[in-house]
């Protein structure tokens, strides 16, 4: 309002809330759509979210400079449009479509989800160092005016069955819905909705039939999906990347209008007509189910660990002192985690050293079409009833921010719909399963796949599984065409034999214990654990996989020559492949140990390590005569 038009008034914004959020934690006072349901947020206010880029839409037109006259005094008035949704009109004053005045801007609109699979406890550390929590034990303001003190505490699933709007609510909101500046829509009772955005992909509002599908990629997600809108740079943004947003919370009831039967035509910009009514119903969602973020602050996150520092390639002092702190005591970490992980695995060390080595796996680089560093491991062996891999999955959800667990069944196969695709007719992106975010851990069971047929879409389903652990891509299907997506997955997968599905590494488990009960010896390991240590495993899976790493000319020399010899005592049971895989688990056992180039002690120990699994498959073959 200060500011005349054509000046930088846009940058200043960017820099004082840039400079603001840098100062004492501030980003963790901002109020989260992660944490806290929609209806407790003031509209317009400041919000984050934490996000995965489901879908761009097409760029959005809008007035960046309007003007309004007032019929009866022709006084005039000059406003901006960014950050809105809706244009700021008096009571007595009308916009001026012919002014000389008008600015027509653009802002290009992502459609967001929560990032899939994201484990309870990230949400849990994220809602504790939030304003939610924070304000009840130094009694803060609350961020907003209808957050009532008594519901401080919960966070957004805890909320989702109870009942959204007490009497007093429903008055506060009437009482605010009708802003003293008006809009160009005039005043719009706002329809507050009793079903919150929940579990699965479907929606009921009363302004929309049929159900909203908010398009989440797996099946029983939680959290709100929103309209992010951004100003600039949104040329570095890209579908599945995950990221941070500080931005105006817009949820005007207005919005809710372009999906209403009886909405009114001059409500519509003539332009939108042109729009078919299954994609205007799926782009203008209803506000209070879908709400918008209009963009201050945007950046990519390396990854979703709450115990990390937010940028670990920045050279802060504290970004140092976090990693070297922690790798000074990175030794006692990575003995107590391969203890846990052994009892895991039923007593099986091996297995838990391969474990380790999968879990801080990540693709570092591509070669053409090839990937490098990616570490799928096929864990064979495993007890067929499916408990095991259930309780298995539920220990390393407990360790990595973000996961998955597949059963594999021929009806889920035949029926579940792996691969995003394009629906033309409501212009957006349908997503599967495999639509998920960099670093999620995948943990396919096969333990309880059966004899039967796959139809088409098993087997384009299958297809898919086997290039996403080959290729680290999944193709996209546009009708008409498909489009490759990369992708960073690591991939575990348990059977009783070894996988129908292709793999990097093949562990075939030997258990040394058979506990009687297994949900109680897999339950009896977690809570054996304490919360800090568990988190010392949580900051070290993810800390190193975001290290460098290099293997020196020297290193490099010695290894070459290592393989000649091995290849001069037995040409045929050392290939090249086998090279590439010694290398990998070279380099993964090096920082396991947080040692940034490989060392001539962890080249031999990785050859070791091939040499027992190796061994242990040959055995396993000659007992089971066809198995390998």
């Amino acid at each position: 309002a200060q500011n005349v038009p054509n000046s930088d008034w846009e940058k200043k914004v960017t820099e004082y809330f840039k400079e603001k959020l840098k100062e004492n934690n501030a980003t963790n006072w901002v109020p989260s759509l992660n944490d806290v349901p929609v209806h407790y947020l003031k509209p317009n206010s400041l919000v984050k979210f934490r996000c995965m880029v489901q879908d761009m839409f097409d760029p959005e037109f809008y007035m960046g400079v309007y003007e309004t006259v007032d019929p009866n005094t022709n006084a005039r008035v000059l406003h901006f449009g960014k950050y809105r949704d809706v244009a700021e009109c008096g009571p007595q004053q009308e916009i001026d479509l012919n002014s000389s005045q008008t600015v027509t801007s653009e802002r290009q609109t992502f459609y967001c989800v929560p990032v899939p699979g994201e484990s309870a406890w990230v949400k849990e550390i994220s809602f504790l160092t939030g304003p939610a929590y924070v304000s009840t034990s130094q009694a803060r303001v609350s961020p907003s005016t209808s957050y009532t003190p008594s519901r401080h505490k919960r966070s957004y699933e805890e909320d989702e069955d109870m009942d959204l709007h007490p009497s007093k609510q429903k008055e506060q909101h009437m009482g605010k819905s009708c802003r003293s500046g008006g809009d160009i829509h005039g005043c719009v009772e706002p329809k507050r909705l009793e079903t919150e955005a929940s579990a699965g992909h479907h929606v009921i509002s009363p302004n929309c039939s049929p159900p909203l599908d908010l398009n989440f990629p797996l099946p029983g997600e939680k959290g709100p999906a929103c309209l992010v809108k951004v100003y600039e740079n949104w040329e570095s943004f890209k579908v599945n990347d995950v990221l941070e947003v500080f931005g105006v919370l817009s949820v005007d009831p207005v919005l809710s209008i372009v999906n209403s039967e009886e909405r009114d035509s001059s409500t519509l910009d003539p332009m939108e007509c042109m729009d078919t009514a299954e994609e205007q119903r799926v782009h203008s969602p209803p506000a209070s189910l879908v709400p918008r973020i209009h963009v201050i602050l945007a950046q990519k996150l390396q990854h979703i660990n709450p115990l990390l520092p937010a940028c670990l390639k920045e050279e802060e002092s504290k970004t140092c002192e976090f990693v070297s702190n922690f790798m000074s005591e990175l030794s006692p970490v990575r003995a107590e985690l391969l203890g846990f992980l052994t009892h895991a695995l039923l007593g099986d060390s091996l297995a838990a050293e391969y474990l380790i080595l999968h879990l801080i796996s990540t693709v570092y680089a591509r070669r053409d079409v090839l990937p490098l560093g990616k570490f799928t491991v096929n864990l064979s062996g495993c007890p067929r009833n499916g408990a095991f891999t259930e309780h298995l999955y539920r220990l390393i959800q407990q360790l990595v921010p973000a996961s998955y667990h597949l059963r594999m069944s021929i009806e889920s196969m035949n029926h579940s719909r792996f691969i995003p695709h394009k629906d033309y007719t409501a212009n957006r992106l349908v997503s599967g399963l495999l639509q998920l975010a960099s670093n999620t851990s995948l943990v396919i069971d096969e333990t309880q796949l059966e004899q039967g047929q796959l139809d088409t879409a098993g087997v384009h389903n299958v297809t898919a599984l086997g290039n996403l652990i080959t290729w680290q891509k999944v193709d996209y299907d546009f009708n008409y065409h498909r489009m490759e997506f990369p992708c960073n997955i690591n991939v575990l997968i348990t059977s009783e034999g070894r996988s129908l599905l292709p793999s990097d590494c093949q562990v075939h488990l030997q258990p040394q214990i058979i506990p009687p009960n297994m949900e109680e010896y897999m339950s009896s390991l977690l809570t054996a654990v304490l919360p800090s240590v568990l988190n010392k495993f949580r900051i070290y899976l993810s800390l190193l996989r975001l290290l460098d790493y290099s293997i020196s000319d020297e290193v490099t020399k010695a290894v070459e020559e290592d393989f000649v010899e091995m290849r001069k005592n037995n040409p045929e049971s050392v290939t090249a492949d086998d090279l590439h895989k010694m290398l990998l688990v070279a380099r993964f056992l090096s920082l396991s140990a947080g040692q940034t180039t490989l060392s001539r002690e962890r080249w031999l120990r990785a050859k070791q390590l091939e040499a027992l699994r190796k061994a242990r498959l040959q055995q396993q073959q000659s007992v089971n005569g066809n198995e390998l």
